[in-house]
């Protein structure tokens, strides 16, 4: 594989354990400037959401970058997706009253607080109307890039090489700084322990039929975003068991 300018063999930051994620992409130009960048910084993993199939406008814009393309994966839904990575960070450039959103460099800096173990996703979403309140509901972080003024917001394209680029970055930098957090159980299990906890929330009463989608919201949103460890699911399980009997 060809290394970007400047880079040596030694990869500091683990590029292969990250996973570009557009969620319902509508400009395939987009799509292959996303793989030109990812090209550029040393990352290959992108996976497509809400798309079958790619137009040759994402061959004319992913210059070099075509292997990015074809090895490039479809998904139907968020959730399958995601569910094999430990982490997704997702790009906003609204603010939110149901989500905490990190800085720029909070985001880059909360990445390297976990061990090169830990599978990412950078999530990213439409490029009219960003990513929309349910999909956030697949990240356990939220994070913005700063910019001079509101509007406009960041193209889709130059959202993922910032990004990217930050990443790529700290290959020439100190990585780790103090000690590591614990790497979270899968998406796909952290999800499940959601479904299991408002299911049985639902069968105690505690979720009905006048408050089932605002207090879903508020599950997701806290269990959702926690980084749930293996440790963490079992005490949950423990606990919403013992309040079940």
């Amino acid at each position: 594989m060809q290394l970007p300018h400047g880079t040596s063999e030694k990869d500091t930051i683990g590029r292969k354990r990250f996973s570009v994620i557009l969620s319902r992409p509508e400009n395939f130009e987009n799509v292959g400037l996303a793989a030109r960048a990812m090209k550029n910084t040393g990352f290959s993993d992108l996976r497509l959401v809400g798309i079958e199939k790619l137009g040759p406008e994402a061959e004319r814009t992913a210059i070099h970058a075509g292997g990015v393309l074809k090895k490039a994966r479809f998904y139907s839904d968020l959730p399958t997706a995601t569910k094999s990575l430990h982490l997704v960070f997702a790009a906003t450039a609204r603010s939110r009253n149901t989500f905490s959103i990190l800085t720029f460099p909070e985001a880059i800096e909360t990445i390297f607080r976990y061990p090169r173990t830990t599978r990412i996703g950078l999530l990213f979403g439409n490029e009219r109307t960003g990513l929309t309140s349910e999909e956030l509901g697949s990240a356990n972080f939220v994070f913005s890039l700063p910019q001079a003024s509101r509007q406009p917001s960041y193209n889709l394209a130059s959202a993922v090489l910032l990004t990217l680029f930050a990443l790529f970055s700290r290959s020439r930098g100190q990585v780790a700084v103090g000690p590591l957090e614990p790497r979270p159980i899968v998406r796909g299990a952290q999800d499940e322990c959601v479904r299991i906890i408002l299911m049985k929330l639902e069968k105690n009463g505690f979720i009905h039929g006048g408050n089932k989608a605002h207090v879903t919201e508020m599950v997701e949103g806290l269990f959702g975003r926690l980084a749930l460890t293996d440790k963490d699911k079992r005490f949950l399980m423990a606990v919403f068991n013992a309040g079940a009997k």
